[in-house]
């Protein structure tokens, strides 16, 4: 029997990079221009074709995001919530949430992570419709020194992961989007703490790799990945999501319009969502789209 893909939003963390930005409120909360943070990782599940989201955070900020998704099931989605009382590495999502993922594959994606471009519901479709195996998504970047790196030879398979390489052999950064089989919750239970004290992706990654079954989707030109881990990077999100939205009037990330544009839900039930927002200059977006429909 074919299995749905689970997704889970990781969005713990006590924000201390953004100090003092986030003493009174979670990292994932805070705006990324016109919506909240973790909008847009959400809406990358949802155009992955997956309804079944669990989001783990920790015990201080949970009630937040309950309230943010609070009637999200007019969104066509269901939304579970986990804690996780202390940072443990983002490979303990999948012991914290073994329970949610039961035998089904599952996707992981990073609350602070933003993706965007033309093709990525492409990449989604391709990660999710495969078997067996992991599938990480992977993106250029002019520093690879600070990311975790892929190598791939020059049939495009990979054949390394390095974390933070000091003399990097490629720049293909590993982003925070993550699909798996339902190996994954073995392989993260099994894992002993890194150095530092967390269970590591990368140790994951490696496993699937050794076994000849982790696979990439390569975000190239014309995507753009945004991990808002510190004040310059959130801001330059919130640029480039304005310059976007200006340029084309479309909004990015909008969990409504995801759901309308992929099923989810009819005219009349995004006509529902948009009544009580109306006034708002983000109800008359999504009320726009009716008319232009």
């Amino acid at each position: 029997m074919e299995r749905d893909v689970k997704g889970i939003i990781l969005a713990g963390g006590a924000g201390t990079r953004l100090y003092p930005v986030t003493v009174g409120v979670s990292k994932q909360l805070l705006p990324v221009y016109n919506k909240p943070m973790i909008y847009y990782p959400l809406t990358v599940l949802m155009m992955a074709g997956i309804r079944d989201i669990l989001l783990i955070s920790t015990p201080h900020d949970l009630p937040r995001f309950k309230e943010v998704f609070r009637g999200c099931e007019k969104w066509g989605i269901r939304m579970s919530f986990a804690e996780q009382d202390r940072p443990r590495g983002l490979a303990d999502a999948f012991i914290v949430g073994r329970d949610f993922i039961g035998e089904d594959p599952v996707a992981l994606v990073l609350g602070d992570n933003l993706f965007f471009g033309h093709g990525l519901p492409d990449n989604l479709g391709r990660a999710t419709a495969r078997k067996n195996g992991a599938t990480i998504f992977v993106h250029p970047v002019a520093s690879p020194e600070r990311y975790g790196i892929a190598t791939f030879d020059a049939s495009g398979r990979i054949v390394a992961l390095v974390e933070k390489p000091k003399i990097p052999p490629s720049n293909m950064a590993v982003t925070g989007l993550y699909f798996y089989d339902n190996r994954v919750v073995d392989i993260a239970a099994k894992l002993k703490p890194s150095a530092r004290g967390e269970i590591e992706i990368t140790d994951v990654n490696i496993e699937y790799l050794e076994a000849g079954a982790l696979h990439a989707e390569v975000l190239g030109r014309g995507f753009a990945w945004f991990d808002t881990g510190t004040h310059d990077s959130l801001l330059e999100a919130s640029e480039f999501i304005r310059t976007i939205e200006h340029r084309q009037g479309l909004k990015i990330g909008s969990p409504e319009e995801t759901a309308w544009r992929f099923g989810l839900i009819n005219d009349s039930q995004l006509k529902a969502l948009v009544q009580p927002i109306s006034a708002s200059e983000y109800g008359t977006y999504l009320n726009s789209l009716l008319k232009r429909n």
